[in-house]
């Protein structure tokens, strides 16, 4: 019979198709329509549908390569205005010019490529297989292939430990349970059990199906494909997460509008002077350079290079804390983030199950420790006690030990849990208290585990004779127990009793905590070892509290997000108890939980005023996720989504900046991200804002450094023009400001140290323009003076030797800005408080200026290169007195603003 292709609904998890679900047939229908069986497919057929369905593997997007990588570099405005002045340049003859121009314009792409090449080269080092072989069973016998060799109708072999092939309906289970926290989030494993399920059942409810990209962490089992390749669960969001556009970072809206704003006005002011000139009668040639001249002028020839390498070193710093930054802007992204929307489980919490308390009928303890670090103590109204001198909480322990496979192993990393993470919390418990197997009696039986028993039981031959070990749901081993174990005796459990216990359990539950009980019963000589003879007439020993621990640093981090401005939700495929509680004990305020589908019954506007007061999302999907996004960016959020499972794929790719976890991070999430935490630590986001602030405040200061530099040039060559001066500064000369001297001043300024309250301030305007109103007057009034003090100088000497004026107008207007640049070391601090000496690099860059322009001056080749005279040293004097003033003048202002108590974020305006 013909195989259906795939999926009976068209898809993996839609619902409404033609056909039912897998989930809601039996393994007989399945058979069937997948023309299957017991004894798996042959060996041909299974050749045969490997060409009709292709190989079982995800189809990934295709990396950029080289070439497009280093194109990419050049999609600035401002890149491509300069490659515009560089061609003019050469038109006009000035080849030297031009050349210098392109030369910045290859070395700024260069270093681009280079980073953003390395970043990608990281990410394939972290790349792994996500399954490479498998178990399955092919005419009647069991065979290891690989993976991607699985194809719909394969028979496959599961056991614990084995990452989960493809997408399979479950025929045969032994205590399967399977970690699904990477599809769905859900962070305690989930039984597995054959049978069919409603139509309507949730994906992370689908307990007769496993998804490919899962882990096996207890138990054994088979299960038919019904599912390979990008029609898996897995491949599905993988695939929405390449359909999800990218979003341009802030920072390049910004330097673009910058870039347009710039040519607009060299475009503007060339031509108007060249009219005006024209009008004077002066002739065309030399006007045609004037215009080149100021073009040159106004556009900051090394404003990319300096914010490339700017974001480059800022690239470096979070690497060293952690963080690897796969896109170039992703690092000053981080600070304008407004809302970072995180998943829980592995990203606030550790994603290593826990037992917190131990409640048995005489005592109620608490348990500290994290982790699976078996060291803690077990505190009893805040007193330390011994547990095994209780003889309640002893058995208690000994029981959830024996009654139990997991195994605790140290390795290189840290202690690691071989099992299911709930009954490693037990063993680590037990190994706290100091038990151990090592002594443990014969084990002769077994009861396995799932989700209908909701209990687990193993008997062991003892010297007193056989005892059942029984775990489970504590409301069930409550129904089967006659008898609870009292001050080291089992007594009778009274109705009273038992609703009293009941409540407690209630209570627990309510506060988020994951219980399970345990029982023991010692059997009779000759009883029939089986379910229901054994596990009745229990003696009740108590429940334990188990939680999946929040980091121990992700309660600072959210606080400092608070602090910074910065909202914080919860996004979780968890269920809402777990997840508020969390929440609470991570200090993160939020009016309830809001489940995935009270967020389907909303609209957008009712959904956006549930997410300003509730930041707990519980039993969500990847649509949901993006939907959350797509509300919060109506109101110009910067979003930052974190997420280590193929379940955040999507949302990562279409957030602002995507964090994605780099140990415990899929592929998927990490090629749809723009930064991975390599150690998996929440609060390394909060390194990365500060750092991605201080790159903003910082690429800021430059810029208006920058261009009051250039607005300096322009009023000097306009200013002379009107004056009837001759040319003040020619080309080359401009460009050795430019890019030489201005250059390395701005890329010192870009080190500047993070100001003390960088992380107290909320996060700027993602809209609002990197220069705003107040900072154009700033530009404007101190472009104006260093201009008039350019004309100045040159006006006083032009007409007695015309080489020694320009030297000193071009000398004279480097040393200007090199006090200049000072002021724009903060926006509101004088130097005092900033500490004169904190950013030794700006103190090089100065001296270096200086000692370059020597060069420039007093070397014959540069004098013919760049027109230059030599000069006097009383010449070096006054241009030095004269431009002392630029610098009191914003030291004075910053200082009567400072005590008026008026510190904002505007750069000081000279007096």
């Amino acid at each position: 019979m013909a195989v259906s292709n795939q999926s009976p609904e068209g898809g993996p998890s839609a619902e409404g198709g033609s056909l039912p679900g897998w989930h809601t047939l039996s393994a007989g229908e399945i058979e069937q329509r997948l023309d299957t069986g017991p004894t798996g497919l042959s060996p041909g057929e299974a050749e045969v549908r490997l060409q009709r369905y292709g190989p079982n593997v995800l189809q990934e997007e295709a990396r950029e390569t080289r070439l497009q990588v280093f194109l990419r570099q050049f999609k600035s405005v401002l890149i491509v205005i300069l490659i515009i002045a560089a061609a003019v340049s050469f038109l006009v003859g000035e080849a030297i010019d031009a050349a210098a121009i392109l030369i910045i314009v290859v070395l700024n792409a260069l270093l681009g490529f280079s980073q953003e090449w390395q970043a990608g080269e990281a990410i394939e080092a972290l790349r792994k297989m996500l399954v490479q072989h498998a178990v399955v069973v092919r005419g009647g016998e069991g065979q290891e292939i690989e993976a991607s060799a699985i194809v719909p109708g394969d028979l496959v072999v599961l056991e614990m430990g084995e990452k989960v092939p493809a997408d399979l309906f479950i025929t045969e289970a032994t205590s399967l349970e399977v970690d699904e926290a990477p599809l769905t989030g859900e962070s305690t494993p989930v039984d597995k059990a054959p049978g069919s399920l409603p139509a309507g059942t949730p994906l992370a409810e689908r307990s007769n199906m496993v998804f490919a990209g899962t882990t096996v962490v207890n138990g054994r089992g088979r299960g038919i494909a019904v599912a390979t390749g990008m029609k898996t669960e897995f491949g599905m969001i993988a695939g929405l997460s390449q359909r999800v556009a990218d979003e341009t970072t802030p920072l390049a809206r910004q330097m673009d509008r910058l870039g347009r704003d710039l040519g607009l006005i060299a475009i503007g002011t060339a031509v108007l002077v060249v009219i005006v000139g024209l009008l004077q009668q002066r002739g065309l040639l030399e006007m045609f350079l004037v215009g080149v001249s100021l073009a040159v002028a106004v556009i900051p020839e090394g404003l990319p290079a300096v914010v490339t390498l700017t974001l480059a070193l800022g690239i470096k710093n979070l690497m060293r804390r952690n963080c690897l930054i796969r896109h170039l802007p992703a690092s000053e992204t981080l600070g304008a983030v407004s809302v970072i929307c995180t998943d829980k489980t592995g990203t606030l919490t550790r994603n290593e199950m826990a037992v917190v308390r131990v409640r048995t009928p005489d005592t109620e303890a608490e348990v500290t420790g994290a982790g699976y670090l078996p060291m803690g103590e077990f505190l009893v109204e805040e007193k330390p006690v011994d547990p095994l001198t209780d003889p309640g909480l002893r058995q208690f322990l000994r029981t959830v030990l024996l009654c139990n496979h997991a195994t605790l192993v140290l390795e290189e990393g840290g202690w690691r849990i071989f099992g299911t993470p709930t009954e490693g919390a037990l063993v680590v418990a037990a190994t706290k208290a100091g038990l151990s197997r090592d002594d443990a009696p014969e084990a002769v039986k077994e009861f396995s585990f799932n989700s209908t028993r909701k209990r687990m039981t193993i008997v062991y031959r003892e010297a007193e004779g056989d005892v059942a070990y029984v775990k489970g749901a504590p409301e069930v081993l409550l129904a089967r127990s006659s008898r609870l174990l009292r001050e080291g005796l089992a007594v009778p459990l009274t109705d009273d009793l038992r609703k009293t216990l009941l409540a407690e359990i209630e209570e627990y539950a309510s506060q988020g905590l994951r219980l399970l009980g345990a029982a023991y019963r010692p059997l009779p000589a000759g009883i029939e070892l089986t379910e229901d003879a054994v596990e009745e007439d229990l003696i009740f020993l108590g429940f334990a509290g188990i939680v999946d621990p929040p980091r121990p640093e992700a309660a600072e981090a959210i606080r400092l997000c608070r602090s910074a401005g910065i909202d914080v939700i919860m996004i979780t495929g968890d269920n809402p108890l777990t997840a508020y509680a969390i929440a609470r004990g991570l200090g993160l305020p939020s009016e309830g939980a809001l489940t995935g589908a009270e967020l389907e019954a909303l609209n957008d506007d009712e959904l956006e005023r549930r997410l300003r007061t509730t930041k707990v999302l519980s039993r969500v999907t990847a649509e949901h996720k993006l939907r959350v996004i797509d509300i919060l960016s109506r109101n110009r959020a910067v979003i930052a989504m974190t997420g280590d499972g193929v379940n955040d794929a999507p949302a990562l790719k279409k957030a602002s900046i995507g964090i994605a976890m780099g140990i415990k991070g899929t592929d998927v999430a990490k090629e749809s991200s723009d930064m991975v935490l390599v150690d998996d630590n929440f609060a390394s986001i909060v390194a990365g804002v500060e750092e991605g602030r201080r790159e903003y405040d910082n690429i800021s200061r430059f810029t208006r450094y920058l261009l009051s530099s250039n607005v300096g040039e322009l009023v000097a060559i306009v200013g002379g023009l009107l004056l009837g001066l001759p040319l003040i500064l020619i080309p080359v000369q401009i460009l050795w400001i430019n890019l030489v001297t201005d250059g390395l001043t701005a890329l010192a300024l870009g080190l500047e140290p993070a100001e003390r309250d960088v992380m107290q301030r909320r996060p700027r305007d993602p809209a609002e323009a990197i220069l705003t109103r107040n900072a154009y007057l700033v530009i404007l009034i101190l472009g104006v003076w260093l201009g008039l003090l350019t004309i100045y100088v040159f006006s006083g000497l032009h007409e007695v030797d015309l080489d020694r004026a320009r030297t000193m107008a071009f000398t004279g207007l480097i040393i200007f800005e090199l006090y200049n640049v000072l002021n724009f070391r903060s926006f509101r601090y004088p130097l005092y408080r900033v500490g004169f000496f904190s950013n030794p690099y700006l103190l090089l860059a100065i001296l270096g200026s200086l000692a370059l322009q020597a060069l420039v001056v007093y070397v014959p080749i540069f004098n013919i290169f760049l027109g230059t005279a030599p000069l006097t040293l009383a010449d070096w004097g006054l241009l030095a007195l004269l431009g002392l003033p630029v610098l009191i003048a914003g030291e004075a202002y910053k200082i009567i603003r400072l005590r008026a108590g008026r510190e904002d974020e505007t750069p000081p305006v000279p007096a």
